[in-house]
C-alpha cells in the first residue's frame, strides 16, 4: 500500500477521536461549564449535524480545488476546531469549537475516499478505502478510554490539546506522503481536444446525482448502516437491563464492539475488491441474521458478547464497499458523490437512533431497536438487489444495443 494512505488514515484518527472522545467527558464537561448533562449532550449531536453539513456543503464548495491542497485546509479546520475545544472559556466557545472540527470530518473522509483511491490499481481501490476508514475503526475503539483515561489524569481539556498534536502530524504526513492531484487525477479534456484542468467544475460533480444508481447507492448506505447504528445507540441499555451485565463492565464490551469494527473494515475492504456486489450483499444478509439472533439472544452474556463483535464487524464491513459503489457510478466526478455517501452514514445514524427511541418510547423494551435495527438492514439489503437487477439490466440492454448496431449498418 502506499505511504500516503497512512498519513490519510492518521487524519481520520484523528477526526475520529474528535467524534468518539467527548462520550467518556461528558460528565466533566458538564461539571466545568455548570450544564445539564442533557445541554453537554449537544457537544455530541451538534457535531454529528455539523458532519452531515460538511459533508455536502464543504465538499461542494471545494470540489474544483487540488485535493491534496483541500485536504491539508481540512486539517487546518480540524486542528483550529480543537484547539479552540481545548482553550474554550464557555461552553457556548466548545460546541463552537466541535461544528468547526465537524465540519471537516465528512469532507475529509469523502474527498479523502477519492485521493485514496486514486492511489492504488482500480482491483485495490475498496482496500485503499478500507485502510483510510482504519483510522476511524481504531479511534472508535479507543477513543472513549483515551479520553476517559485523559479527562481523568489530567483534565479533559488534555484529550483535545493531544487531538491537536495528532492533527498537525496528520497535516504534515499528506504534506509529504499524499500525492499531488496531477500525479492521480487524469486531466478534464476539452472540445478541441486540450486538457484544459485536472480539476471539474462543481456543476460536473452534481452531474453524477442523475444517476439513479448513485441514489440508489445512497439508500443502501442510510438503510445499511443506520440499522446497526439504531441498534449500536441504546446498547448500554441493552447490556445492562436486558442482559445484566454491570454497568462498569459496558465499556470494556464497547471496546469488542470496536474491534469488530476494525477486522470488518479490513476484511469488507478485501471482500468489495473481489466481489463488490455480491459481497455487500452476503454481509448485509448476515448482518440481518446477526442482528436476529442478538434481539432474540440478549439475555444471554455469552451470545450478547458474540453478537456484540460480530454487529461491530459485519456494521462497518459495508463502509468501503458501498462507498466504492457510490464512487463507481460517479466514476466521471466522484468527490460530490462520495462526501454525500459520508453524509448518507450521518443520516442513517440519526434515523437509526430516531427509530429505535421510537421503539422504546412506544415500550417495547431495549431490545426493540435491534429487531428495528434489523428490519432496516433487511430494507438496504432490498435496495441493493433491486440496483444490482437494475444494474444488471441495463448494461445486457447496452451490450445488446452494442451487438446489434453492426447489423444494422
Amino acid at each position: 500500500m502506499p505511504v500516503g494512505l497512512f498519513a490519510l488514515a492518521l487524519g481520520g484518527f484523528g477526526i475520529g477521536l474528535t467524534e468518539f472522545v467527548i462520550m467518556g467527558l461528558l460528565p466533566e464537561v458538564a461539571a466545568d461549564f455548570a450544564v445539564s448533562e442533557s445541554t453537554a449532550g449537544y457537544l455530541i449531536s451538534g457535531y454529528a449535524l455539523a458532519v452531515a453539513v460538511g459533508g455536502i456543503g464543504v465538499t461542494a464548495a471545494v470540489s474544483r480545488f487540488d485535493r491534496k491542497r483541500v485536504l491539508l485546509g481540512l486539517l487546518v479546520l480540524f486542528i483550529g476546531g480543537n484547539l479552540l475545544s481545548a482553550l474554550s472559556p464557555t461552553y457556548e466557545a466548545m460546541l463552537g469549537g466541535r461544528i468547526i472540527a465537524a465540519l471537516c470530518h465528512g469532507a475529509f473522509f469523502g474527498i479523502g475516499a477519492v485521493v485514496a483511491a486514486d492511489m492504488v490499481p482500480p482491483a485495490k481501490r475498496a482496500g485503499a478505502i478500507a485502510m483510510m476508514f482504519a483510522g476511524l475503526t481504531i479511534a472508535n475503539v479507543l477513543g472513549v478510554p483515551f479520553g476517559t483515561f485523559l479527562g481523568q489524569q489530567f483534565g479533559w481539556r488534555s484529550a483535545f490539546w493531544a487531538i491537536t498534536v495528532i492533527g498537525v502530524l496528520a497535516m504534515i504526513g499528506v504534506a509529504t506522503l499524499v500525492p499531488d492531484d496531477s500525479t492521480t487525477r487524469p486531466p478534464v479534456v476539452g472540445a478541441d481536444g486540450v486538457a484544459v484542468s485536472s480539476a471539474p467544475q462543481l456543476r460536473h460533480e452534481l452531474a453524477a446525482f442523475r444517476s439513479t444508481q448513485v441514489w440508489l447507492s445512497i439508500a443502501i448506505t442510510i438503510l445499511g448502516f443506520g440499522g446497526m447504528f439504531g441498534a449500536f445507540t441504546y446498547i448500554a441499555y441493552t447490556l445492562t437491563e436486558v442482559t445484566g451485565f454491570a454497568s462498569s463492565t459496558v465499556p470494556w464490551l464497547l471496546v469488542l464492539f470496536g474491534l469488530g469494527l476494525f477486522v470488518g473494515n479490513y476484511v469488507g475492504g478485501k471482500v468489495a475488491d473481489r466481489a463488490l456486489a455480491r459481497g455487500l450483499m452476503v454481509i448485509l444478509a448476515v448482518l440481518v441474521v446477526v442482528l436476529v439472533f442478538f434481539a432474540a439472544t440478549a439475555q444471554n452474556k455469552v451470545a450478547t458478547v458474540i453478537s456484540l463483535i460480530l454487529m461491530g464487524g459485519f456494521g462497518f464491513a459495508i463502509t468501503p464497499g458501498v462507498q466504492t459503489r457510490i464512487m463507481s457510478y460517479a466514476a466521471a466526478a466522484p468527490t460530490m458523490a462520495s462526501g454525500a455517501n459520508i453524509a448518507a452514514f450521518n443520516v442513517g445514524n440519526a434515523l437509526g437512533a430516531y427509530i429505535g427511541g421510537l421503539t422504546i418510547a412506544a415500550g417495547l423494551g431495549f431490545t426493540s431497536p435491534i429487531w428495528a435495527g434489523a428490519v432496516m438492514t433487511a430494507a438496504g439489503l432490498g435496495v441493493l438487489i433491486v440496483a444490482t437487477r437494475l444494474d444488471t439490466r441495463v448494461r445486457g440492454d447496452a451490450e445488446n444495443a452494442a451487438t446489434a448496431a453492426p447489423s444494422m449498418s
